[in-house]
């Protein structure tokens, strides 16, 4: 670890996981105002989680951080599964979707 960074700050599914934050904010600025406390809270939820778990995890063991990122890897799946509701619901573009 450098004197002001943790090591997870240079990982680059951290920083993947950042980017895939703020794409998940973008997009959910153009929700329905009924879906805010909803599906666009719940999708900025699940997005958050996936940097959040890998920031802690990778305080830990080999071990641990494996275990992190698999839990990270489960709200990347919830994202999968709100991104689909989302075109269904025709919130989000097929565009948009792609790049998700």
């Amino acid at each position: 670890m450098s004197d002001d960074r943790f090591d997870f700050e240079d990982l680059k599914v951290y920083q993947k996981s950042l980017d895939y934050v703020d794409f998940v904010y973008e997009i959910t600025k153009e929700f329905p105002k009924e879906e805010i406390f909803s599906l666009a809270n719940q999708f900025r939820r699940a997005s958050v989680s996936i940097c959040l778990n890998i920031a802690e995890g990778s305080g830990g063991s080999k071990a641990e951080f494996k275990q992190f990122l698999k839990i990270s890897r489960r709200s990347v799946r919830e994202c999968v599964a709100v991104i689909e509701i989302s075109h269904r619901q025709a919130f989000v573009s097929s565009e948009v979707r792609k790049q998700s």
